[in-house]
């Protein structure tokens, strides 16, 4: 597998799909793609709602991309990597379509960020989650908003605290993160398609409204986030989080 991000359209489903060797992890240039070909799908008039999906039929994303974290030297490099998943998930945020996360497979760390800041998810009983950050001297600072959004804060301190301990699909259903998970992929396919027509069937300024309703009061993430990609630039230059970094 190549690494790569893609978009195209089908009717009036705009597909976003992003693939990498590694599990699907995201790396800094497949983050700024996904928040360019993003906004390219806000400003397509005939996309109506937009379907995030990655590629294969294993992991959906395996979260920041290890090899770059190794190679991160100083503050403002580091910043500028974790800044492209506070750029993705405001880009998410801030959009004026719906978009529902095609997931397939596990989730992890920055994945779960993703997922969460779609504003509908389907999913395969395949589709365990995690977050791994804490074990490695991190902690999910930049998405932390969106998860505890979604999820609730008693539930993002379970996750981020139980880092070795995959959480299965119907955990992530009861609390919110996916709305329906199926048995497999033709099911998944099946479902997913289902949604993206019905939604991209409403009025486009219906749906303008009620994202923006979904979404108030997170105004200020455009501030929080790139305080919280610092924070973390931070741990992850830390000689505990590097040692611990060399054995992955």
């Amino acid at each position: 597998m190549k690494i790569y991000v893609k978009h195209y359209r089908k009717a009036a489903v705009g597909i976003l799909e992003f693939g990498d060797p590694f599990g699907n992890s995201l790396r800094q240039n497949s983050l700024k793609e996904l928040q360019k070909q993003l906004l390219a799908l806000e400003a397509n008039e005939k996309v109506r709602v937009i379907v995030l999906q990655s590629a294969g039929s294993k992991a959906f994303c395996g979260g920041a991309s290890f090899i770059e974290m190794k190679e991160l030297k100083d503050i403002e490099q580091a910043t500028l990597f974790f800044m492209g998943f506070a750029n993705v998930i405001n880009t998410l945020r801030s959009l004026s379509k719906f978009v529902i996360a095609r997931i397939q497979g596990k989730v992890v760390g920055g994945g779960v960020g993703l997922v969460s800041a779609c504003d509908f998810a389907i999913a395969t009983k395949c589709a365990s989650i995690k977050l791994s950050e804490l074990s490695i001297g991190l902690g999910p600072y930049v998405i932390e908003p969106a998860v505890s959004r979604k999820i609730g804060a008693t539930a993002f301190s379970q996750l981020s605290l139980d880092t070795e301990n995959w959480k299965d699909p119907e955990w992530s259903l009861s609390r919110g993160l996916f709305a329906d998970v199926v048995k497999n992929e033709d099911e998944l396919n099946k479902k997913v398609n289902e949604v993206a027509e019905r939604i991209s069937a409403y009025s486009p300024q219906a749906v303008k409204s009620l994202k923006k309703l979904h979404w108030k009061n997170t105004d200020h993430w455009e501030t929080l986030l790139p305080k919280n990609a610092e924070i973390t630039a931070r741990l992850v230059l830390e000689k505990t989080t590097q040692k611990i970094l060399k054995t992955l």
